[in-house]
């Protein structure tokens, strides 16, 4: 009605009428199917943690995990906050469970609140969520190139070219002999994957600090025998190789971990918004955005 007597192009009205729809309960369904496309989260559960490596991983932490987003974007929305939080912010959502996962303490009960960040954390923005760690891993091993490929494609819009039909897939030592990043070096001195990796590879670098069920850390856990090891959460653990989460970006922008490279990625946040906007678009159509459009 509002739109066939002219009324829906003035923003009063406009405002009003998307108001209204996010105060319908659709719009939760909107959120959960929209984030499913667009992070891989409708992948939360295609593969388990290890229950040697990760057996913190129980089942109020696999609850938690995927509510996160959902209420972080939720609040981006209802508050019509800015598209930089995407990348870095100064507050999540947690429960207990969640936070305790986090290392964040003086958080209680099982209901989800909006919590302020420690000014020290790694934590913020969406490329920090469990979730998204989690979609973005094996359950076994994290992959620089895996989530570095997740950075370039779904938080820039720039997919990287798919690799040649002759080379060979990147498998990272479970023993804790060899990091990921060693294997990579090496395989960057290979003339034709050199290019992509080079963009490729640092957004999963600055990565590398978290494993693959979202914990922080700044060494690798192992299953081989023997080593050095460590005791936390009633468990002993084997250490692996120690982490870095350093590199360079294809821009020449150097970072140390996972803050300074959010600061980096920020620099992008034209093209981050553009993509933003591409991905509803792609949402809402059903179909990839074509030259005409």
């Amino acid at each position: 009605m509002l739109a066939s007597e002219g009324k829906i192009s003035d923003p009063g009205v406009l405002a009003g009428q998307v108001e209204r729809m996010l105060d319908d309960e659709k719009s939760n369904r909107f959120v959960r199917d929209f984030l499913g496309q667009w992070l891989l989260l409708y992948k939360i559960n295609v593969t388990m943690p290890d229950e040697k490596l990760y057996p913190e991983y129980d089942e109020l932490l696999g609850q938690a995990v995927p509510r996160e987003p959902e209420l972080f974007f939720t609040e981006l929305v209802e508050k019509n906050l800015g598209l930089s939080n995407l990348v870095d912010s100064d507050f999540t959502f947690l429960n207990r469970r969640l936070a305790e996962h986090y290392g964040i303490a003086g958080i209680t009960g099982q209901q989800f609140r909006r919590v302020d960040l420690p000014e020290e954390s790694p934590r913020g923005g969406i490329l920090t969520q469990a979730a998204v760690l989690k979609v973005t891993a094996n359950g076994t091993v994290t992959s620089p190139v895996t989530r570095g490929n997740f950075v370039l494609t779904s938080i820039l819009g720039t997919p990287p070219l798919p690799p040649p039909p002759t080379v060979g897939s990147i498998e990272p030592d479970t023993r804790g002999q060899t990091t990921i990043r060693e294997i990579l070096v090496a395989h960057r001195d290979t003339d034709t994957c050199n290019k992509c990796h080079r963009e490729i590879d640092p957004p999963g670098f600055a990565l590398e600090s978290f494993d693959p069920i979202g914990g922080f850390r700044t060494r690798y856990r192992a299953n081989a025998s023997g080593g050095s090891s460590f005791f936390s959460g009633g468990r002993t653990y084997k250490y692996g190789q120690a982490v870095d989460a350093s590199g360079v970006t294809a821009e020449g922008k150097e970072f140390s971990g996972i803050r300074e490279f959010k600061h980096h990625l920020l620099d992008e946040k034209e093209q981050i918004a553009r993509n933003f906007i591409s991905q509803l678009v792609v949402y809402s159509t059903g179909g990839e955005i074509q030259f005409a459009d």
